[in-house]
């Protein structure tokens, strides 16, 4: 059974940083499209950051392109997004999630497997 769990959420001011985890375990994600979304209240689910698991490259939403960071880990099946210059309006409930395929698709619908989530607050 396939599982990402979410964790390294908190509250951090504005300007400041966090990095959030994503352990995936139960299969093997190579060919696969891991990404990063994130939900604030009342709002729809948002892509934010997506990388293949094979060859690494990456794609970004406009949002946080310069300030966020993804990566993964072979070693210990993990995909991160390191957060710089945190603003008020990134404050969400951030998702791990992956897809099957090459392409980054921004689409929430077009994803298989997600994780629980962990929520974001930056204080102004």
């Amino acid at each position: 059974q396939a599982q990402l769990v979410d964790s390294g959420g908190g509250l951090v001011q504005a300007g400041g940083s966090l990095r959030l985890s994503c352990a995936a375990s139960g299969r093997a994600f190579s060919g696969y499209i891991m990404s990063w979304f994130r939900q604030a209240p009342g709002e729809e689910r948002e892509f934010i950051a997506a990388i293949k698991w094979s060859g690494g490259s990456t794609r970004y939403s406009d949002s946080v392109k310069g300030r966020f960071t993804i990566s993964r880990d072979d070693t210990k099946s993990t995909v991160d997004l390191q957060m710089n210059s945190l603003k008020p309006e990134d404050t969400a409930v951030y998702y791990c999630a992956a897809r099957f395929g090459t392409i980054a698709r921004m689409t929430p619908a077009e994803y298989t497997y997600w994780g629980q989530g962990t929520q974001v607050t930056v204080s102004s």
